[in-house]
């Protein structure tokens, strides 16, 4: 597999945790940002295989970042992760090129099922 993986979330608590379930299950994490401006710089310099993005972020809306991603980076895989389930805003981030939508709060076991998921 050794899929690398960026986390983006403001909260240190859950970038943690998301960090602890997906090594666990082989991926990399190769880069962490707790906003906007620190994941497009990691995003640049990284190049990361899958990035799980929070919604909402200091400096920047979720969505916003979310089509700045793809349009930066069309092959990687972008599954957003936030307590922020509306219909509608998961609606929107599938058209801007999200891949999944995870669910806070989350079981380890959905995350890996999301993620195994996009290899499919």
């Amino acid at each position: 597999m050794n899929r690398t993986v960026m986390i983006v979330d403001d909260s240190l608590f859950m970038r943690n945790i998301l960090r602890g379930i997906v090594q666990e299950k082989g991926y990399a994490v190769i880069a962490e940002a707790a906003s906007g401006i620190e994941a497009m710089k990691n995003l640049r310099a990284q190049n990361p295989d899958i990035i799980l993005l929070d919604i909402i972020l200091p400096d920047s809306n979720g969505l916003d970042l979310l089509q700045s991603i793809t349009e930066a980076r069309p092959k990687s895989w972008v599954v957003l992760c936030s307590a922020i389930g509306q219909e509608q805003v998961i609606h929107k981030a599938q058209d801007l090129g999200a891949k999944a939508f995870i669910q806070k709060p989350f079981t380890p076991e959905k995350v890996i099922e999301v993620l195994e998921s996009l290899e499919e």
